[in-house]
This record gives structure tokens, sequence and C-alpha cells, in this order.
């Protein structure tokens, strides 16, 4: 598998982790079926969503793949007026990931990740 650029900042910073390799199918990128895929239970999947403030900086959060994002909730949080989802035409090009592979580490763009609390479990 060709490292990424989470793996490699895991690496640098000696932290510990497992790479689970699956199958990718484009139609079938949520949680749940990562989970099926992994033999993961569902509550330790998480997605990360990209999001773009209203002075067009990223914010990125890292939430359970069962969640829904509250976007005010977050704007509040965060001390923003308003964020919306960064399209997905821009994805690769400010992450340097593709859709269903995102990771809130690692990416090349400066930005703010909120994870969620969870995470720590």
């Amino acid at each position: 598998m060709k490292k990424t650029n989470a793996i490699r900042e895991l690496e640098i910073h000696k932290i510990e982790h497992i790479v689970r390799e699956y199958e990718v199918d484009e139609e079938h990128l949520d949680a749940v079926s990562v989970a099926l895929k992994t033999n993961e239970d569902i509550t330790r999947v998480f997605k990360t969503l990209v999001l773009l403030n209203e002075k067009r900086e990223m914010v990125v959060a890292c939430i359970p793949g069962m969640e829904k994002l509250d976007l005010k909730k977050l704007a509040k949080l965060s001390n923003h007026k308003k964020l919306e989802m960064l399209p997905m035409k821009d994805l690769f090009s400010m992450t340097g990931y593709v859709r269903g592979g995102c990771s809130p580490i690692g990416i090349k763009k400066k930005h703010t990740v909120f994870i969620h609390k969870s995470a720590l479990d």
C-alpha cells in the first residue's frame, strides 16, 4: 500500500496505528459499508468532513460515522459565522485526498480540525 500523508505524520510522531485495507466501491463509501468491509465495529469508524468558513478557509470535522454534523453548532464552536461543505470537485486540490479516503491528518493546506470526543474512547 502506498503511504499517505496521514501515515507519514503518524510515523514521524511515533504514533501507534493500524492500517486497514479493503476493496473500495465508489457507490458505498459510507461508514456502515466501511465497517462491514473492515470487520470493524461501527462505533469505531469515523468520517472526515471538510468545510469552508466565511473567509473560504478550511475547517475539518472528524465525527463518528453514524453521526450527522450540525453545521450551526460547529460554526459556533469554531467562532465562525457560517460553515458550508467543501465542493467535492475541490476536495483533492485542497486536501490531497479523494472522496472516501480523506483523513483529518496530513491535509496539505492549513486548517483547523475538530475531532469528536468519542475518538478518545
